[in-house]
């Protein structure tokens, strides 16, 4: 049997962590982030896969620092022969690498070696790209950039979103991790180096990342609000309030007005992009109010054609 300490925080892990506890390994810890103020009453939550393990009955760390001597004698006394990391949130030091008797596993949400990083759906998405995937990869001190030990694609549609891809990944890489993980502790799988030279970066999404760029074409837009979702959403602003898109279309209209424009507002909402584009909001959501269809929203809020959201935050 072997004893597996995984390494996991959001709901992407969940997959993968039902599966190890399912199977004939054993889960003798799972590593997760602390506890954190959450939603709008910010109340003190755990993480999904915390949840999960304490209803399996799994041993759950919650180290604020992986460097804290408690954490790493836990970890020791667990005595893991693999470890297992699903989107956990840090990078992990050498006193974590060295742990486990055969090394660490990454389960990463890219075909590797494009889109290192925090946010590879959210880039994937963002670029436009119609296919991503899942890669198994050994874990070394440098981020994401171990030997590639398996892959597997999935195509992107032109209207999923990040949620939509992740859970969609989340899925596909558990299937994976089962697949390959008892070869890798056996020491029958080495992987491929990665090729340094194509490699990509996927940088930490933070909130103003977010804030629409009207100059863009309408499908870069689109692209930019799919990835956004469900953090930290796509927003702009109008006469001093906050508005976040949630679904989008691009048409097929071609207009001269200016990014940001509302062209139409009676029943649906038009809105002039970048080069001479237009794009259509579906569904609308006002700072402190509950998200709405877009019709919904017009038929009690008038919103002025000829308006024009920013590109910026107001100051």
């Amino acid at each position: 049997m072997v004893k597996v300490a995984f390494f996991g925080t959001p709901a992407f892990a969940i997959p993968s962590l039902t599966a190890l506890i399912a199977s004939s390994h054993d889960v003798v810890a799972q590593v997760t982030q602390p506890d954190r103020q959450r939603g709008r009453g910010q109340r003190l939550s755990p993480s999904e896969t915390k949840s999960l393990a304490q209803t399996h009955g799994v041993p759950v760390l919650t180290p604020e620092r992986l460097s804290e001597p408690e954490f790493l004698r836990a970890l020791g006394r667990a005595a893991p022969d693999v470890g297992v990391v699903a989107a956990y949130g840090k990078i992990l030091p050498d006193e974590v690498l060295s742990l486990p008797r055969c090394g660490l596993v990454n389960l990463h949400a890219s075909l590797l070696p494009a889109y290192r990083g925090a946010s590879p759906i959210q880039r994937a998405i963002q670029s436009g790209d119609a296919l991503t995937g899942i890669t198994l990869m050994r874990v070394v001190a440098a981020l994401d950039a171990g030997p590639i030990l398996a892959r597997a694609t999935h195509p992107i549609g032109p209207d999923d979103t990040a949620a939509d891809v992740a859970a969609a990944l989340g899925r596909l890489g558990a299937a994976l991790l089962l697949q390959h993980l008892d070869a890798f502790v056996a020491g029958d799988l080495t992987g491929e180096p990665q090729d340094d030279a194509a490699a990509s970066c996927a940088p930490r999404l933070v909130k103003t990342d977010g804030q629409i760029d009207w100059q863009q074409p309408a499908k870069a837009i689109h692209n930019h609000v799919r990835a956004m979702h469900p953090w930290p959403h796509a927003f702009t602003h109008l006469d001093g309030t906050r508005y976040v898109l949630h679904r989008t279309a691009v048409t097929t209209h071609s207009v001269t007005g200016q990014p940001g424009q509302i062209l139409e507002s009676a029943g649906r909402l038009l809105v002039a992009a970048g080069e001479c584009s237009v794009i259509e909001v579906l569904a609308i959501q006002p700072d402190g109010r509950h998200v709405m269809a877009t019709a919904a929203f017009l038929a009690g809020h008038a919103l002025s054609t000829g308006a024009i959201f920013a590109s910026r935050s107001p100051r």
